[in-house]
């Protein structure tokens, strides 16, 4: 079992940032590949980025490409997505999830590859 935590929510301005992490209880953190997804009011959640255990490769959602970056720190056992040039159309809870499957990173996308799930932390942009 993986518990996750999201922080770093917020209320922020049109083209300003936030650092949003996830800390997880694991012994094994690295073991799993982590992802972070989305879900605005009256949508269905989507994939934003992902990161594989070692962090040796990460992959992105078109939309947030080139503004968000996600990291990890495994001696820590959090995952980070730092968002940049947010715009109002990225006002969303954000999620992070935890996958101890070994796949090609594009199956990352995918929610059905996460076990474990946080409860979310809510990012509004305002215009």
């Amino acid at each position: 079992q993986v518990q996750l935590v999201e922080s770093g929510g917020g209320l922020v301005q049109t083209g300003g940032s936030l650092r949003l992490s996830c800390a997880a209880s694991s012994r094994t953190f690295s073991n799993y590949a982590m992802g972070w997804f989305r879900q605005a009011p009256g949508k269905e959640r989507e994939f934003v980025a992902a990161i594989s255990g070692s962090g040796d490769w990460t992959y992105y959602a078109d939309s947030v490409k080139g503004r968000f970056a996600i990291s990890r720190d495994n001696a820590k056992n959090t995952v980070y997505l730092q968002m940049n040039g947010l715009v109002p159309e990225d006002t969303a809870v954000y999620v992070c999830a935890a996958s101890d499957l070994y796949a090609s990173r594009t199956y990352y996308s995918s929610r059905s590859v996460y076990a474990y799930w946080g409860p979310g932390t809510r990012v509004t942009v305002s215009s």
